[in-house]
């Protein structure tokens, strides 16, 4: 019997159904894993914008990582939305306690719609505990800037000076998104290592459904290396199905804000 390859997602709730847990499970099974949740926050949000945050109690949280890890056997963990200083150690005690093979990590801190949604004194506590321990970072432009704690790039030679930076943070691979870049015909991100630098484009599509996009491409990316695709490939894939589910969003019709992707365009008719 093969083995079903199980991805964990440690995420907060969109209650609109666009981001967060919601979009993760979604893209995990579009991309042919089994996908698994331990739900850190619950949040009350559409397409509008996020307007309550609850943190999970953190008792609870360990139980349900508790209950995934001594039942099911995750190849890979995605991490999304933590909300404070003392989930992300809580969280970051448990995956060195488990040592899942793979960890892609996706530094929620703002939602599409300008919402803040990790506190600003976690940060720190997020690059010491959970970067050491992630096979991959993915962080949007305006994520990498809070990491280094420097200005937002507004250019693609201002990306390139960011890099060697993004090199030094404690993690082995960062994978930088390029799509706030908005004056460039096409949407760039780069993964970068200490020795190497690969660049992935597709063109931009002109679309205002972009809610959940940075949920989905991590989720995606974890699903191929749960399923035992290496690193550069399964950015590629990801990439790939992200590019079809943002180029099909506008036969979705959810909201009146910022839609969702349509992560299961692949079986519409």
């Amino acid at each position: 019997m093969i083995n079903t390859p199980i991805t964990l997602s440690i995420a907060g709730s969109d209650s609109g159904g666009g981001a967060g847990i919601q979009a993760d499970i979604k893209a995990i099974s579009a991309t042919g894993g089994y996908a698994c949740t331990v739900i850190t926050a619950t949040t009350a949000q559409n397409t509008l914008g996020v307007t309550d945050v609850h943190a999970i109690p953190l008792d609870h949280i360990e139980a349900q990582l508790d209950a995934v890890f001594t039942d099911l056997n995750v190849q890979a963990v995605k991490i999304g939305m933590l909300a404070n200083a003392e989930i992300i150690q809580l969280i970051a005690r448990k995956l060195r306690q488990y040592q899942p093979k793979h960890i892609v990590l996706d530094p929620v801190m703002v939602a599409t719609s300008g919402d803040l949604l990790l506190q600003q004194t976690a940060i720190q506590t997020l690059i010491d505990e959970l970067l050491p321990l992630a096979t991959l970072i993915t962080p949007n432009l305006p994520e990498a800037a809070t990491l280094l704690n420097t200005h937002v790039p507004d250019s693609e030679q201002a990306i390139r000076e960011l890099i060697p930076a993004l090199q030094q943070l404690p993690t082995k691979a960062v994978l930088l998104k390029g799509g706030h870049l908005e004056s460039l015909p096409d949407s760039d991100d780069w993964l970068i290592t200490n020795g190497d630098v690969q660049t992935f484009t597709t063109p931009r599509i002109d679309t205002q459904n972009t809610h959940g996009t940075g949920c989905t491409l991590s989720s995606a990316i974890t699903s191929y290396l749960a399923q035992g695709a290496d690193l550069t490939s399964a950015v590629q894939q990801a990439k790939d199905y992200l590019t079809g589910a943002i180029a099909a969003s506008n036969q979705l019709q959810i909201g009146q804000g910022h839609g969702p992707v349509h992560h299961f365009y692949q079986w519409q008719r």
